[in-house]
């Protein structure tokens, strides 16, 4: 069984970011997002990876490689435009063979891995299988219908009325069948090809779609909050420790994880956070779920539940929260200006200046 990796797409939400970094690569807990899928992948026996790329491939290749650091053959696969999901089966389809497969979104993130989703579906061999779960906002994905008894009725892409709540997440699973739905799909009128036509392709033939309902935490990390929220989950989870320097004037509270290289002095953290390979972080407090990158220079600042990118700077900011950096960022204050201050005041009124 093989897995397609989607790492494609322009990222919009996740401007200005994603203007100079693929979405897939920005850090969770100072680990591309990518990472994670790629580690399920090969936890769940997975050892053959083809990665779709598009304008950020050089970027994408130069962080995974040839996927051997994961335990992992890596094979690349441009796709000249964000055309659909389908689309990228379509041109993967001399890759992939007559092997069943894994289709992944690159910027998703399920807390619970895959081993299991991967080896039922290997048990029972449907000719697709789909991932839901229930989301506050189903209209932003595509959705599934199913029937009183479970099975599959139908799916919308994005529908202005969700016949139900549950999302369809960014994993798939399928037999070689679906290569003669991408094959038959024409573009939807964005000109793409949707896999959730693909699927309804498969229905309209009566072909076995299956679904399974994930309680566990998922995320499209397509948006800052998504980001911020998958980082203060995984942070919960870090086993604290200290590799780098720390000076007798810091205090530590909590899961705080300093990696090696780092140097702390005269601050106080509170976990759970993690500072980076040779970062500096001095006079500051950082607070919970924040991630310094490898490099950042932390001084007189107070971070907290934000994620700053390696090499970034933050000097002299009084507060910084619910915030994500980019790489090579510079915060400083600004100059001291004067200030005066002008009132039209009532009569007996008291006015008081903080």
């Amino acid at each position: 069984m093989k897995a397609l990796v989607l790492c494609g797409g322009h990222g919009t939400r996740l401007r200005p970011i994603t203007h100079t970094s693929a979405k897939q690569l920005v850090p969770i807990a100072n680990k591309p997002v990518l990472f994670y899928g790629l580690e399920a992948l090969r936890d769940a026996g997975i050892e053959d990876v083809g990665v779709v790329v598009g304008d950020t491939a050089g970027e994408v290749c130069r962080a995974v490689g040839d996927g051997s650091r994961f335990g992992l053959r890596v094979t690349y696969i441009r796709q000249e435009a964000p055309l659909g999901l389908a689309h990228a089966v379509l041109i993967a389809r001399e890759y992939l063979g007559d092997d069943d497969f894994v289709l992944y979104l690159g910027d998703n993130f399920l807390l619970d891995g895959l081993t299991g989703v991967i080896e039922e579906f290997r048990r029972t061999r449907p000719d697709a299988r789909l991932l839901l779960t229930p989301v506050a906002d189903p209209g932003s994905f595509g959705v599934a219908e199913l029937d009183g008894d479970g099975r599959l009725l139908g799916v919308e892409e994005k529908p202005e009325r969700p016949r139900s709540d549950l999302a369809i997440m960014g994993v798939y699973l399928f037999t070689p069948v679906v290569h003669e739905a991408v094959r038959s799909i024409k573009p939807d009128p964005r000109g793409e090809l949707e896999i959730t036509t693909a699927i309804r392709w498969l229905l309209e033939r009566g072909t076995r779609v299956t679904s399974h309902i994930v309680h566990g935490y998922w995320k499209d990390t397509g948006r800052v909050e998504d980001m911020l929220e998958c980082n203060r989950l995984v942070l919960e989870s870090l086993e604290p420790r200290v590799e780098g320097e720390v000076d007798a004037a810091t205090e530590i509270t909590g899961r705080v994880v300093i990696e090696a290289g780092a140097r702390v002095a005269g601050s106080r953290l509170v976990g759970p956070l993690i500072v980076g390979a040779g970062a500096v972080v001095s006079g500051s407090y950082l607070g919970p779920f924040t991630s310094i990158g490898p490099g950042c220079v932390i001084r007189d600042t107070e971070v907290e539940f934000s994620i700053v990118m390696e090499r970034s700077s933050v000097l002299g900011v009084p507060r910084m929260r619910d915030s994500l950096l980019g790489k090579d960022v510079v915060i400083t204050p600004a100059a001291e200006q004067p200030r005066a201050h002008r009132f039209v005041v009532g009569d007996h009124s008291r006015v008081r200046l903080g």
